[in-house]
């Protein structure tokens, strides 16, 4: 996740019309931010430790000493860029060739300016050797550092003609200089004395039976590659039938290469079936396409690939791997695992948002949910496909979310508080596992939590849910008044702390008065119950009643209410229920 800060007010338009320009949430302490922040240095530490790239507005001087103490290797910190409060300037701090000298690059093609790159390789050499552009891998235990110096100063080099990357640098090319910059797909003992870079040339296509073990799958295919004399590296994808598209293993296989996995249809591998060296009429006849393995491998990398594995088996598995004589493109070929993330944004206010919610809605290209919850990620919507529902619509929303993760798309489908606590998150599931389609169930669901009303309403007025505690909602709409009234009183005779969530409507006030007997009927007329009203938000409310004092009609869709056990206390403006639960005298109040 890239995100701009803003250290101080003097920089928050420059830092604003960054974060627009690229699509990026602006921190600050302003209230032109998506995420308002307290304490700078801490929450860059933060973020700079989740792996965040960091965009900072303000002096370079402050963002080093800030970021120092969490500072770790130039292999690992994340890419961090300095902006002059002005916009006068853009320095690339670290990161360099991990992304920050193109972050750079592109913020001053914003801000109209010329960044301020002061790595070697690219001042010098004219191209950053150590970032290659997407498709190439410099190969492991390369000594970079030493070969770099050399064609510093000056020292001619063989260059492989495939690294059409490089016709643009600087270096010195002499055809038969002992240093070379070659690529290879090829698996190689040692490495020159140059460099030696991977292109991602090859596509490996996997087929298995139904929960075959990961660890047979990934086996197969190391040992395919292995026995090819192919370099890990110079893999592209995984491929499969689009049947495969939530196996375990075929994930698996894609986690241990480090690269994505794509899925085709039985139609578009059977076109490959000229091309295949062992076709099968049994698979046919399962599954709809003469050969798996060989057909994703081929489908992948395009019409003139050649198979330089053909299909090898295990127990349970069969891997093939096919040669692109170009760099494979893996957005460009078949159809990814399609993504559905139920994200919770918390009662309302940006830092009740968590990094992992954020990051899921930077991560989605389509965004789905209740039009004012979308209206609320104000820029983090960004660029996005934004599919608002009106309010009730849930089952309207679940639907067309899975729809679009069932294509291929990463979707967030996105909620206020938690979205797992009466939210969307069950629903969800609930139409997964019903609804009887196969392409819904292939979909990868992830649920990131979010802070729900209960604890922040507990946190704005102290510690109410100390010791146990139940959360009941009060809408009969999806459960029966009785089943409602039943908990209640189970509740109210184990002595919970009873959160009442949906506690009345214009239209259902009943079950409000009904609630308030039971539990004012097994409990002190002073017990302490907070009343939390529009959480998060600019008319957010927060106040403390006694249980004999509460006024029903001052209750509404926007509150939340906190009744409090016989050993809740008040004091102040402070309650709190102890952790111990003993015999104490209750005042009444």
């Amino acid at each position: 996740m890239t995100i701009a800060v803003a250290l101080s007010s003097s920089g928050v338009k420059t830092a604003k019309r960054i974060a627009v320009a690229l699509g990026i949430p602006l921190h600050a302490r302003h209230r032109l931010a998506d995420r308002k922040i307290e304490n700078h240095a801490q929450h860059l530490r933060a973020r700079f430790r989740a792996g965040d790239a960091i965009v900072c507005v303000g002096a370079a001087g402050a963002l080093v000493r800030m970021l120092a103490p969490v500072l770790q290797d130039k292999t690992v910190d994340p890419p961090v860029v300095s902006v002059a409060d002005d916009g006068s300037a853009v320095v690339p701090v670290l990161g360099g060739h991990h992304g920050a000298n193109d972050l750079a690059r592109e913020i001053g093609r914003v801000l109209g300016i010329r960044p301020a790159i002061t790595t070697a390789s690219d001042t010098v050499l004219g191209v950053p050797l150590d970032q290659p552009p997407a498709g190439w891998h410099l190969a492991s235990g390369a000594r970079y550092k030493e070969i770099v110096g050399r064609l510093l100063t000056g020292e001619p080099a063989t260059v492989d003609p495939s690294l059409s990357w490089l016709d643009s640098s600087r270096i010195i090319r002499a055809a038969d200089s002992p240093l070379t910059i070659r690529a290879s797909h090829r698996a190689a003992a040692d490495h020159p004395d140059g460099l030696l870079y991977r292109p991602e040339v090859l596509a490996v296509g996997v087929g298995c039976v139904r929960d075959t073990e990961p660890d047979e799958l990934v086996g197969l295919v190391r040992d395919t590659i292995g026995n090819a004399g192919l370099a890990p590296a110079s893999v592209a994808l995984v491929a499969s039938l689009d049947l495969k598209m939530d196996e375990p293993a075929v994930h698996a296989v894609a986690a241990d290469l480090a690269r994505p996995s794509r899925f085709f249809t039985p139609g578009r591998l059977e076109q490959e079936t000229p091309r295949l060296a062992s076709p099968s009429d049994v698979v046919f006849r399962e599954v709809g396409t003469h050969g798996v393995a060989e057909a994703a491998a081929l489908a992948s990398a395009g019409p003139d690939a050649t198979l330089v594995a053909p299909k090898r088996r295990s127990k349970n598995a069969t891997c093939a791997i096919a040669l692109s004589p170009g760099i494979i493109d893996p957005d460009s070929v078949g159809i990814p695992r399609g993504r559905l993330a139920v994200v919770g944004t918390g009662p309302g206010a940006p830092d009740w948002r968590t990094h992992e919610t954020d990051r899921l809605i930077e991560a989605a290209s389509d965004l789905v949910g209740y039009s004012l919850y979308l209206d609320l990620l104000g820029d983090m919507a960004g660029e996005k496909s934004c599919h608002p529902f009106p309010l009730g619509a849930e089952r309207e929303r679940v639907s067309a979310a899975l729809d679009l993760a069932a294509d291929g798309r990463s979707v967030a489908l996105v909620s206020s508080g938690d979205p797992g606590i009466y939210a969307m998150a069950s629903l969800v599931f609930e139409m997964v596992d019903t609804a009887g389609r196969a392409d819904w169930r292939r979909v990868e669901i992830t649920v990131a939590p979010g802070i729900t009303a209960l604890l922040a309403c507990a946190a704005r007025i102290g510690a109410p849910l100390g010791h146990d505690f139940c959360v009941v909602s009060l809408s009969d709409l999806l459960t029966p008044k009785e089943t409602i009234l039943r908990r209640l009183k189970a509740a109210a005779a184990g002595d919970f702390v009873v959160a009442l969530y949906n506690p009345a409507s214009q239209r259902r006030r009943d079950l409000l008065h009904e609630a308030l007997e039971i539990l004012g009927a097994a409990r002190p007329t002073g017990t302490p119950v907070v009343h939390g009203r529009c959480l998060g938000r600019a008319d957010e409310t927060v106040e403390v009643v006694a249980l004999g004092e509460l006024a029903p009609e001052t209750v509404g869709m926007l509150s939340l209410l906190l009744i409090g056990s016989s050993q809740t206390r008040r004091y102040g403006h402070r309650v709190y229920t102890p952790r111990g639960y003993r015999t104490v005298e209750h005042p009444e109040q």
